[in-house]
């Protein structure tokens, strides 16, 4: 094999100081993955580390290190943790013997691990693979970043930033090109495309076309993503593509229902922007929204859910037994049942220069996407809740400095102790309690906050140059109105709660409405935007799963 050919593959590294357990894993590896990529052994720590680092020299890819624990001189979490430093964007795996589970489990809290082996792993097919396939498709997605679209934008302007956010979330590998950076990059594929005065953003396609301030929709029908139904008639359409909506398209699908899922921007809600989701039941180590999102999108589609993204929906009717979702430009979909699960979104920061600043320096949400543009710089995160808590953590590892702002007195008050516990552990996040937002500074974008402090009303100016936002939620639900009951922040009334309101229509059936059923029949409710939820994601997911069960019963009396 020419060495040309055997550098454009990927690196799998096992490192063990035992010979024969060294082989074994890379004779396993081979197996499998040796068509895709270059399965190497190291006998230490120190050897791995040698090795890592001529790859990294030779710019050749890495994308998973399984390291034993118990070797001498270095240790494999002390090996891994050097890895991170070496090659943050190679998954590291601790190989383990039952005696050393704990080391594995604080591994994963000290190093951020990417997940423990236990030996054996015999069979290969049941206790490796699975583990490694899961861990490859994650890692590939983040490192083809050069074979998809590019993206020339101002760092400070609302519609690049928009782009590049749908883009993030959506999974489509793409490269973010800064008009003004200082590669001069931008410059040079803009004249040789001839743009001496561009709109930006500026989207070039794999096929060579070249896109002027388009809109996502345009960007989203170039890349292939389905932006219209398949067909007029389902059997039931999902509304919103969060947690709740994707777990409702992923049971519905698999249980043989025609379902559409229909989501107005990139799927993943608000959980799609979390960076670090660590106390969902089943990831030990913890996965981010957007990892969680891109595998609940792909398992729907794999039952046969079809996603209609990028397109609004106005409004919900009656007519006969179909329920017909009306979408934004005329289009309708007509099923036998509908799901709403739009979610919520964080309230508006109420405070002088927010709103001119919005999409040039203020976000609402955390997108990963930001990671790179806020490196070394001042940066604010307004919120006391775990979404907050773990943004902060998330960009405090890119930034200068993180100061999180909170309105009460105790981050333990709203936010899950391991995170409270990792915030403080943090040398690069300050948290200020009792504080507010009072102005926001900038002119092309933003460059400082005033903060007020509740206790004394002192005010003091820091710099940022961006500031994610995340308090309250309100629900996306006023394009319900007169159609289904909702309490007074608006938030949808389903089962019991939409016969005890005053201000619900008459229910027009003998029997009584199931449990997340609205007060208009057949249109059922999920997640964050039902009344009294539990603003979780397993909770959402639970509901998600619960409504096809309904919609099961409810399509049972329609027959």
């Amino acid at each position: 094999m020419a060495e040309g050919e055997r550098s454009a593959k990927p690196v799998l590294l096992a490192v063990d100081d035992e010979p024969s357990v060294a082989r074994a894993v890379q004779r396993d590896l081979r197996r499998k993955y040796g068509s895709e990529f270059r399965v190497l052994r190291a006998e230490s720590g120190a050897q791995a580390l040698e090795l890592l680092g001529e790859l990294r020299r030779r710019a050749e890819p890495v994308a998973m290190i399984i390291s034993d624990q118990r070797m001498p001189g270095m240790t494999g979490t002390e090996t891994l943790a050097r890895v991170k430093e070496l090659l943050p964007s190679a998954k590291r795996v601790l190989l383990t013997a039952y005696a050393d589970t704990q080391a594995a489990i604080d591994a994963i809290n000290v190093v951020r691990l990417d997940h423990y082996l236990m030996k054996p792993w015999d069979p290969p097919e049941e206790e490796l693979y699975p583990l490694v396939d899961d861990l490859l498709d994650d890692w590939s997605v983040a490192a083809v970043v050069d074979e998809g679209v590019r993206v020339i934008g101002h760092r400070y302007s609302r519609d690049s930033h928009a782009m590049r956010d749908f883009l993030a979330r959506s999974y489509i590998p793409f490269r973010w090109i800064d008009v003004d950076g200082a590669d001069g990059d931008a410059g040079r594929l803009l004249e040789a495309t001839g743009l001496a005065t561009p709109q930006l953003p500026v989207v070039f396609l794999p096929d060579g076309a070249v896109l002027q301030q388009p809109s996502v929709r345009d960007v989203a029908e170039a890349v292939g993503i389905s932006t219209a139904p398949d067909v007029p008639f389902y059997d039931i359409v999902v509304v919103g593509a969060g947690p709740a909506g994707l777990a409702a398209a992923v049971y519905g699908a698999s249980e043989g229902l025609r379902t559409a899922l229909v989501e107005r921007d990139a799927p993943g809600g608000q959980a799609g922007q979390s960076s670090r989701i660590e106390n969902y039941l089943g990831f030990p180590v913890g996965l981010s929204g957007g990892d969680l999102t891109r595998r609940a999108t792909s398992q729907a589609q794999r039952f046969g859910a079809e996603l209609v993204n990028v397109r609004e929906v106005e409004g919900i009717e009656e007519r006969g037994s179909a329920r017909v979702v009306r979408l934004a430009g005329g289009d309708e979909i007509q099923a036998h049942a509908v799901v709403i699960a739009t979610g919520v979104t964080y309230r508006l920061l109420d405070a002088a220069g927010v709103e001119q600043l919005t999409g040039r320096g203020v976000y609402y949400g955390g997108s990963r996407a930001e990671a790179a543009s806020v490196r070394d710089e001042p940066v604010v995160v307004v919120g006391g809740a775990n979404s907050a808590g773990q943004a902060a953590l998330y960009f405090a590892e890119f930034a200068e400095r993180v100061s999180i702002l909170c309105r009460g007195d105790d981050l333990a008050n709203s936010m899950s102790s391991y995170l409270v516990e990792r915030i403080e552990e943090s040398p690069t996040i300050e948290v200020r309690t009792q504080t507010e937002v009072a102005e926001a500074h900038g002119e092309d974008g933003l460059e400082g906050v005033t903060l007020a402090r509740s206790s004394d009303g002192e005010r003091e100016w820091i710099p940022a140059k961006a500031m994610f936002v995340f308090i309250g939620a309100r629900p996306n639900t006023d394009w319900l109105d007169g159609v289904v009951a909702r309490d007074e922040r608006g938030f949808i009334l389903a089962g019991p709660d939409a016969l005890a309101s005053e201000a619900s229509p008459a229910w027009p059936l003998s029997r009584a409405p199931l449990l997340l059923e609205t007060t208009m029949p057949g249109v059922f409710v999920a997640g964050d935007v039902r009344h009294d939820s539990i603003k979780r994601v397993a909770a959402a997911v639970g509901d998600g799963s619960t409504s096809i069960q309904l919609v099961h019963q409810y399509m049972g009396t329609l027959e």
